[in-house]
């Protein structure tokens, strides 16, 4: 019996525990009730367990034969900050908290992989199922290396995966090279001289300065990089003052950069360290900015994408997995445990629907399956018993 018509005889039970977690929502940081049900789940398969592992993350270690070698499965908790509309299924019970990334339905696909390989025991060597907090940029896969998660659980490859809606269930995609965006937060503090409304000339308008701003950080993708370094700066929000006839004394602009390579954000964030100084120095305004990494560029390994699609292949045939999957501007802060160990992040078909972030976005529990056996059919192959 494949891996996949396995945990299809748990599907029913799976879906009861991700429609559980879907009701139960918790941010970044603080999946506590998470954290516990993962846990106790993970105990009664008898699979050794570590709480509080970077806060409120759970490791799961499960061990057969006598190989040493070791890959890890990772999978998000947290929720994010949405209200969930009134007519959606197994809503969310927690006002203004939703699963709208479906990171309850990655939690459940690598709970329906342990059960699986805590069953069949069809390897050999180290298993470790890593359930990671607060990736929606809380800084949870930082948190757990800052914990010793591989020096604790040293692992040989490691393998995520991320819900796609617009993929057909039971397809994946996947690439070599960069598959999601670094992304980095940005808050430009621009300083003047308040005055009347009235009265403009008695000012050093900061409101004005920061719109001259806003404008020519537009130039750094488009003058400031290679043509060949696909980037995005994006201003999403421009503060000022209070009140409708007072120049106030500062703005602030804020915002988010992506990129694929590390050296291309350090070259975004001189650049606009260099514009903004720049422009606010000409309005006779000063100019700070604040710019923090919140995710790496993830980058698959070569090696591991290829056995990530095999296993894929392993499932549901050659022709289902997309192996030149277009990279997305999107971040994932799986990435910097990507740069501790080689692994690979492939994208789950998740049907039709509206995509994550979104209040209308629901994780569609058919997607389970693939997910949870493509987890064990990885293990499978890169800890054969053979």
């Amino acid at each position: 019996m494949s891996a996949l018509d396995a945990i299809r005889r748990h599907h029913a039970a799976l879906a009861e525990i991700r429609r559980d977690l879907h009701a139960h929502p918790e941010l970044g940081m603080a999946e506590h009730r998470t954290a516990e049900v993962v846990a106790r789940e993970l105990e009664s398969l008898g699979i050794e367990v570590h709480r509080g592992v970077g806060g409120t993350g759970v490791v799961g270690v499960l061990r057969n034969g006598s190989g040493n070698r070791a890959i890890g499965l990772r999978a998000d908790m947290d929720a994010l900050p949405i209200q969930e509309p009134a007519d959606m299924p197994f809503r969310s019970t927690t006002p203004g908290v939703m699963h709208a990334c479906g990171h309850d339905g990655h939690t459940t696909m690598l709970l329906g992989a342990a059960r699986y390989l805590a069953e069949t025991k069809n390897f050999d060597g180290i298993v470790h199922f890593i359930f990671q907090p607060g990736e929606e940029g809380c800084g949870g896969a930082l948190a757990m290396l800052a914990d010793g998660l591989f020096e604790r659980f040293p692992c040989d490859a490691i393998f995520g995966m991320h819900n796609r809606p617009g993929m057909p269930i039971g397809q994946y995609g996947i690439r070599p090279g960069p598959t999601a965006a670094g992304g980095a937060f940005f808050d430009i503090a621009v300083s003047g001289k308040g005055a009347h409304g009235a009265r403009p000339e008695a000012s050093i308008d900061p409101v004005l300065a920061a719109c001259h701003i806003t404008s020519a950080l537009q130039s750094i993708v488009s003058r400031t990089l290679s043509p060949r370094d696909p980037a995005v700066v994006s201003v999403t929000k421009v503060i000022g003052g209070e009140a409708y006839n007072v120049i106030p004394e500062t703005a602030t602009i804020s915002g988010t950069a992506r990129f694929f390579t590390r050296e291309v954000g350090t070259q975004i964030e001189a650049a606009m360290r260099r514009v903004a100084e720049g422009v606010a120095a000409g309005f006779g305004a000063t100019a700070t900015t604040d710019w923090r990494l919140i995710f790496a560029p993830t980058i698959n390994d070569p090696a591991q994408t290829e056995a990530y699609a095999e296993a894929a292949a392993d499932l549901v045939g050659a022709d289902k997995v997309a192996r030149d999957n277009p990279p997305g501007m999107g971040s994932e802060d799986f990435s910097f445990m990507m740069e501790r160990v080689p692994g690979a992040y492939i994208h789950v078909g998740n049907g039709d629907g509206a995509m994550p972030h979104n209040p209308r976005y629901a994780f569609n529990d058919d997607a389970i399956p693939y997910g949870a056996a493509l987890y064990a059919r990885v293990v499978e192959r890169g800890l054969s018993r053979g």
